[in-house]
């Protein structure tokens, strides 16, 4: 067996340590802006079935109590009862986490006679309007 002896001319040099440096932010630097984008659809798409599943819990709701919640009670009805509720026969919904939207925020809950129930998260941004991943998403129940 021959052996190595190790010289000053072993491993790599600044330059191409810094080649490779260079190779890796590229690469990041391309895939990154997909990965973020695919995030944001992604808790877009977790909120919509988010109020899906909401909404139907509001039908089951309505078929035990005979009408939806108040606001003032507001979504909290699913999970917990309220005060003088007859029918209730809950809880709908197994627990207050599954009153949150993609970005972690509570879904907004309008009953409004005449205009029926509308249960909504403000998108990316918490702001009323946008467009986009900032875009309002609703639900309304049938």
């Amino acid at each position: 067996m021959k052996k190595r002896s190790v010289s000053a001319e072993d491993g790599f040099t600044l330059v191409e340590l810094l080649v490779v440096l260079a190779i890796i932010g590229l690469v990041a630097a391309l895939v990154a802006p997909q990965v973020l984008r695919y995030l944001g659809t992604a808790r877009v798409s977790t909120t919509q079935a988010q109020l899906k599943n909401i909404g139907s819990a509001l039908e089951l709701y309505y078929l035990d109590v005979g009408s939806y919640p108040s606001k003032e009670q507001g979504l909290n009805a699913l999970v917990t009862a309220p005060a003088s509720v007859a029918g209730w026969n809950g809880p709908y919904l197994k627990s207050q986490g599954g009153l949150k939207d993609g970005w972690g925020r509570d879904f907004l809950y309008d009953n409004v006679a005449g205009q029926g129930v509308r249960i909504y998260s403000l998108g990316r941004d918490g702001a009323p309007q946008g467009s986009g991943l900032d875009a309002d998403i609703e639900y309304r129940p049938q």
